[in-house]
């Protein structure tokens, strides 16, 4: 098991605009974060919008880097993996929940 998986508890919760938000901000931040999360994951999609709207609530992690100010945000489905694939909106870091 890749050492990139964490057993870690949440450190919050967002709403699913608030996670939409993070996210978008984080790729567009970064160069080459998008192309890597896109290869990496299946998206969220419609599933979070249709399933739940603006009542969806999505956990939101500690980023492990540097000094921890880092937030990390659902970004997608891993396509290796059972978990969820975060983006961290400090560093762009990647990680698997």
């Amino acid at each position: 098991m890749s050492s990139n998986i964490s057993q870690n508890f949440p450190y919050s919760s967002e709403t699913e605009p608030e996670r939409a938000a993070a996210v978008e901000a984080a790729l567009g931040r970064f160069d080459g974060l998008r192309d890597k999360v896109a290869a990496e994951t299946t998206p969220l999609g419609h599933v979070a919008a249709e399933d739940h709207g603006a009542e969806a609530r999505w956990w939101v992690w500690v980023c492990p880097t540097d000094d921890f100010t880092g937030r990390l945000h659902v970004a997608g489905y891993p396509l290796e993996w059972h978990g969820l694939y975060t983006v961290c909106d400090t560093c762009g870091s990647t990680f698997l929940r």
